[in-house]
């Protein structure tokens, strides 16, 4: 891949969604479908996997670049896929997200025996529902068969939910609100 590939398939990547563009005369179509692949799965906005059918056909150029287009737009501030290894494997967080599962239809069925408290317990769902979807968001990002995007999309929403210095330190939650644990007491 030249260094002129480079640059054009950057700045079609990089172009607004909706912006025209002409498909590439033959004689050029392999350079610039070359560049434009190998960029996309670099700054992992295509899955090596989807080369196959991502810009495999000239015919389908101005749709496939809309695609990555909106792709870039998506997830030009989502955390690189690396940052996911930082979490908990996704065997460990099944097993903690089913934990909290057990925990979601034990206050189900505590709402319905004692009414007198299901303030507490409406709140303790809360937050045991707001747990699983953090834990949730770690499951997707570390999920090896998940195309690149969904794993970055996961961890853009991770992101968003923990906090930039929460995120930054792989400060996570716990899967449950233990903390409901210690008022039982």
């Amino acid at each position: 891949m030249n260094a002129g590939s480079c640059v054009l398939a950057a700045m079609l990547l990089t172009s607004p969604p909706g912006t025209p563009e002409m498909t590439p005369p033959a004689d050029e179509w392999p350079a610039i479908q070359e560049a434009l692949q190998t960029m996309a799965v670099q700054w992992e906005i295509l899955d090596p996997r989807e080369v196959r059918y991502i810009l495999a056909r000239p015919d389908d150029f101005a749709n496939d670049l809309t695609l990555l287009r909106n792709r870039y737009q998506e997830l030009k501030d989502a955390p690189k896929l690396n940052d996911g290894q930082r979490f908990p494997d996704r065997g460990t967080v099944n097993d903690l997200l089913s934990f909290n599962r057990a925990y979601r239809r034990y206050l189900d069925a505590r709402q319905t025996m004692e009414p007198d408290r299901a303030p507490l317990v409406r709140a303790a769902l809360k937050e045991t529902d707001w747990l699983y979807q953090v834990w949730d968001a770690v499951r997707d990002a570390r999920c090896e068969y998940y195309y690149v995007t969904v794993r970055r999309q996961a961890l853009k929403r991770l992101q968003t939910m923990l906090g930039t210095e929460a995120y930054a330190s792989a400060d996570l939650p716990p899967y449950v609100p233990v903390w409901r644990f210690q008022e039982a007491k």
